[in-house]
């Protein structure tokens, strides 16, 4: 247990810093330059509009689509990943079922690609 006492000390160290140096003098030895930009709100660099339409305003389909295509293609790689971990041990059988998923997923990309939806117009 005694090679764990450097470690709470490091700790209590620590907790003590942030508690002296960042809450307490922080403010003392800072700067004091207040102006109205420094506690506007910050969206980007655009200056904040106010909302149109009650509920925000509604977005185009096609970004929900975007983000969709993304999600299947993120999960086609969480599927790919261990596949390929254990290709020499899987033999004939799973190189026809990866090779069957990577055709199913394929044809829904060759899909959205015909009906235009990675078109960014």
């Amino acid at each position: 247990m005694s090679a764990y006492i450097p470690i709470l000390g490091l700790v209590v160290l620590a907790a003590v810093f942030v508690w002296v140096a960042a809450i307490w003098l922080s403010p003392l030895i800072g700067p004091h330059r207040y102006n109205r930009t420094k506690y506007d709100s910050f969206e980007c660099g655009i200056q904040p509009t106010p909302q149109t339409v009650t509920g925000g305003g509604r977005f185009a389909v096609k970004y929900y689509v975007t983000a969709m295509l993304f999600i299947v293609f993120d999960i086609e790689i969480v599927f790919l990943y261990p596949w390929a971990v254990a290709f020499d041990r899987l033999g004939a059988f799973g190189v026809v079922e990866m090779l069957l998923f990577i055709v199913v997923v394929f044809v829904a990309y060759a899909y959205v690609l015909r009906r235009g939806g990675l078109d960014w117009d």
